[in-house]
């Protein structure tokens, strides 16, 4: 069965830097998109960047992109999420998901979820 352990969060200044990572068991068949969400407070999930377990076709929400960079590791057990120049509205819980075919953005296409971890940019 397919489990995603996602760490690497915590709270850091304006500006700063955090790499969040999501660890992942049962995906090695390949076709996976991996992908990361966060809804901020009070808010359903919403789509951050994508990728597929081969590494390739990497997509990035409007609001990250230039700032966020997903990737995974040699060994296609692990994803990365790299977040570079953090502001308060990037605070959220940020989860790990995994899924097939669908719209990227959609949650609906992700079966698999972490449990997630906390982000938090203070002012």
């Amino acid at each position: 069965q397919v489990q995603l352990v996602e760490s690497g969060g915590g709270l850091v200044q304006a500006g700063g830097s955090l790499r969040l990572s999501c660890a992942a068991s049962g995906l090695t068949s390949g076709g996976y998109s991996m992908a990361w969400f966060r809804p901020p407070p009070g808010k359903e999930r919403q789509f951050v960047a994508r990728i597929y377990w081969s590494g390739g076709n990497i997509r990035y929400a409007d609001s990250v992109k230039g700032r966020f960079t997903v990737s995974r590791d040699n060994a296609g057990n692990r994803v990365y999420l790299q977040m570079n120049s953090l502001n308060p509205e990037d605070t959220a819980v940020y989860y790990c998901a995994a899924g097939y075919s669908g719209r990227y953005y959609d949650p609906v296409n992700y079966a698999s979820w972490g449990q997630g971890t906390q982000v938090t940019v203070s002012s």
